[in-house]
This record gives C-alpha cells, sequence and structure tokens, in this order.
C-alpha cells in the first residue's frame, strides 16, 4: 500500500519488481466511490419524479438546491440575457473552443457501408443517431460551461435532432443555472435548457414531464459528468435510457523520466485535484530526483494555489500517489494497469511512449500539452472513463450519440443458395420453425446444401 512519509502525497515503491496485472490493480490507489451504495439514496427521488413528475422535481430543488426555479424550463429570454452579458474575454475563449471541438468532432461522423455478401445478398450498416438525448451539465463547487461544449458538440455533430441541457439551479442567480453555462447554451444555438440536477435530473430525462401545460418529452440517452447520485440514477435507470458511462471523481495520471520538469507535473496534479477531495493525481517515475523535486513542488504549489485544502485532501488521499518504478517499461505496465482518465506522458521521445498506452481516456503528450488544455481547448473531449473504466471504455464522441443498424437485403436466388445451411442450424439449435421460415419460401431446398 502506498506510504505517506510527507504528508503531501503518498509513495508506492515498485522498484526491484515487476508486478502482473492483478497485483497492480490490487496495489494502484483509488478513489472509495460507492455507486451501489447511493442506490438506496436514489431510488426513491426516482421514483418520486417517474410519479409526481415536475412537482416532485421542484420539491427536490428545494431540498437539494436550496430553492425551486421560477419555472423547471428556463425562459428564452433568460439563455439569451446570459449571453449578453457573458464577459467578452469568456465568450472569445468559449467561442474557439467549440470552433476547436467542432473540426475535431465532424471528423468523427461515420459513414453508412454497403457490403456485397454474394450476387444478390447485402448487408449494409447504417449510422442512425438517437432520436433525443438530455445533456447534464454539474453545478456543485465549480462552473462548468466547457461541460455543455463537450456535450452539446458531438451530439450536434451526430445530427441528434432533439436535445435538453440540465444544471442545477443556482439560488445565487434567480434559480436559474449558473448564468455561464446559460451562455454556453446560447453560443451552441441550445434552447431547450432545464433548471434542475442531481439524480432527480436524470429522472425528469428518462420518464419525461409536463409543466403549466409545455411537455418535456422522454430522451433515448442521457451523457455528462456529475456526482455519485448523479451516477447512482444512471446505473438505475441504465435500459430504459442508454448512459455514456458512469462517471466517478476526475483522475490525472503522469509518466514521467529524468528529462521532465518538476514544475510541469506539480502543476498538472494541483489543476487536477482541484476538482474535488476525492480526485485522483498520481505520478509514475523511474526517476527518484525527479519524485523529491515534484513532492517539494507540491509543497508551495497547493500552499499557493486558491482552493488549498481541497487540493491538499486529494493529494494526501488513498487515490493519490507517487509511484516508482525502475524504468519505463514497468511504468508503461502501471498505466496501462491503472488506465487513468487522463494520462500525460512526460518522457523523452514521449511520442513513441504513448503510441505504446493501451488504455486512457485521453493521452496527452510531451511539456506542452497539459491535461487542462484538454479541458478546454484541444478540441478533444473532456468527458471521459473513470475508475479504471478505461480499459474498456471511451470517452464521449459523435459514436455515443449513433446506433449501428443491419440492413439485409437478400433476393431468391440468394436465399435459396444459402437456405439449406440456415434449415440445418435452426435443427441444431432445435428451433426448427427458423429454417420452416426459409422453406415456405424455397420449399425446394436441402439441409446441408
Amino acid at each position: 500500500m502506498p506510504q505517506n512519509a510527507t504528508g503531501v502525497i503518498a509513495r508506492l515503491d515498485l522498484r526491484g519488481s515487476r508486478p502482473g496485472l492483478r497485483e497492480l490493480r490490487a496495489a494502484l490507489p483509488r478513489a472509495e466511490f460507492d455507486v451501489e451504495a447511493a442506490l438506496a439514496t436514489v431510488r426513491p427521488i426516482v421514483e418520486d419524479v417517474r410519479d409526481r413528475g415536475a412537482v416532485a422535481l421542484a420539491e427536490a430543488a428545494e431540498r437539494f438546491d436550496g430553492g425551486a426555479p421560477p419555472s423547471l424550463r428556463v425562459p428564452a429570454e433568460v439563455v439569451a440575457a446570459a449571453l449578453t452579458e457573458l464577459d467578452p474575454a469568456v465568450r472569445a475563449a468559449l467561442e474557439e473552443s467549440i470552433r476547436r471541438a467542432r473540426i475535431v468532432h465532424e471528423d468523427q461522423r461515420r459513414t453508412d457501408h454497403t457490403t456485397r455478401v454474394v450476387d444478390g445478398g447485402s448487408v449494409t450498416e447504417r449510422w442512425v443517431p438517437v432520436d433525443r438525448v438530455g445533456l447534464y451539465v454539474p453545478g456543485g463547487r465549480a462552473v462548468y460551461p466547457s461541460s455543455v461544449v463537450m456535450n452539446v458538440v458531438p451530439a450536434q455533430a451526430a445530427r441528434v435532432p432533439s436535445l435538453a441541457v440540465a444544471s442545477p439551479p443556482q439560488r445565487d442567480h434567480g434559480g436559474w443555472p449558473h448564468p455561464t453555462i446559460l451562455a454556453a447554451c446560447a453560443l451552441l444555438g441550445v434552447d431547450e435548457v432545464y433548471a434542475m440536477g442531481g439524480a432527480q435530473a436524470v429522472a425528469a430525462f428518462a420518464y419525461g414531464f409536463e409543466e403549466d401545460g409545455a411537455v418535456c418529452e422522454p430522451v433515448s440517452l442521457v451523457t455528462g459528468p456529475g456526482n455519485i447520485y448523479v451516477t447512482a440514477a444512471k446505473r438505475l435507470l441504465k435500459g430504459l435510457i442508454g448512459i455514456d458511462s458512469e462517471a466517478g471523481p476526475t483522475e490525472i495520471a503522469v509518466l514521467a523520466d529524468a528529462t521532465a520538469d518538476a514544475e510541469h507535473v506539480a502543476s498538472d496534479l494541483v489543476s487536477q485535484a482541484e476538482h474535488d477531495p476525492l480526485a485522483a493525481a498520481v505520478l509514475v517515475t523511474d526517476d527518484a530526483a525527479l519524485a523529491e523535486a515534484v513532492e517539494a513542488a507540491l509543497v508551495r504549489r497547493v500552499a499557493a494555489t486558491k482552493h488549498t485544502e481541497r487540493v491538499a485532501e486529494a493529494l494526501a488521499g488513498r487515490q493519490s500517489a507517487i509511484v516508482l518504478v525502475d524504468d519505463l517499461e514497468v511504468g508503461l505496465d502501471v498505466v496501462n494497469a491503472y488506465a487513468a482518465e487522463h494520462l500525460e506522458i512526460q518522457t523523452a521521445d514521449a511520442a513513441a511512449v504513448a503510441a505504446r498506452v493501451r488504455n486512457a481516456g485521453a493521452v496527452f503528450v510531451g511539456p506542452w500539452a497539459p491535461v487542462s488544455l484538454g479541458d478546454y481547448c484541444a478540441g478533444s473531449n473532456h468527458v471521459l472513463p473513470t475508475g479504471g473504466c478505461a480499459c474498456h471504455s471511451s470517452g464521449l464522441s459523435v459514436q455515443s450519440f449513433l446506433r449501428g443498424i443491419h440492413v439485409v437485403e437478400y433476393d431468391e436466388a440468394a436465399l435459396r443458395d444459402v437456405g439449406g445451411h440456415v434449415v440445418s442450424l435452426s435443427r441444431a439449435e432445435d428451433l426448427p420453425a427458423h429454417g420452416e421460415a426459409v422453406l415456405a419460401r424455397v420449399p425446394e431446398v436441402e439441409p446441408g446444401a
């Protein structure tokens, strides 16, 4: 287990060994994030929204957000006013973030493809967007207009015909979501915005509701990060709706060698630690001198940063550590086992090392690509798998909003040619009616023919 001798961040010394995947998964630091335990709290909230709709949503806002909004749907004039009043520098930054994200996500679009299997027989894969999505934007310790961009841009690039955004009501802003979030919606042309947060927002999207004669129709898919209760609601409602992922606390891992700048590494660890006391910050290095220098830099930077207490708690928590290894080969084993949401490669020949990474939500290569660039303006998406899920899941993309539909076209001759095999396989599976559906069309076929 990691040992915390300095009080700033723990150390895990793996030198002298090359542990396997099972050992690494057991040894590497992780935040405690018990979604299953949160289900007991979330279930009655979700059921209440299902049964009582807008009334339950207003009561939940009173209970969890300090007051119900004037209406659940944010009026168009409130959204427009937020953009008018937006700081010009923030507007320019959001516009550039949107521009870069559109470039990347438009290139992700898929095209339909038809495969001719035999003469007269083809299978086409059509890529069809979901009918309607609910996009969740958190509003707790921080304000996340960037998450509006990261959710909306790929949905629009996928040509989703109907989308809605939800973000928690803010008592300090008249019960509406934070004005910067509303301004981002306006910049993206999103006019269906709701003042609702937490598990109740996910339930509202899943079941739909009516308020003063206006209907919020149910969605097919809910995307976007949130707290443990948002995640628990996604787990509970998965199946009724699709979800992007079960997002946990944010993570950064840095794989670095002696060529890395300790100040760069420390600043990047702090940048992600300021999200949440459960945020994970992990440095993997084969250079003990770098580890010492990073620890010293962390002491200075934690004391100087705005959210000192939050950052200090995250760095000192069980989810954060400096991991010492013998060489970069073991370092790659470690980061692939950890499967970080964000992984920085700060080594000599960083591009070649990055090419050997198999498991990460996003990889940031070299000294000039910090994670914060990806959070805002790289063009990549920052809605990424956490908790080790990057070994099997991807971040949010255009593909998240598309479904592949196989379209099968066979003429009579093509069916006759393969029909005997269908009959044989149907009998082997003791499903003879499957074969009879073929024989009804081409009765002359012989099994196995």
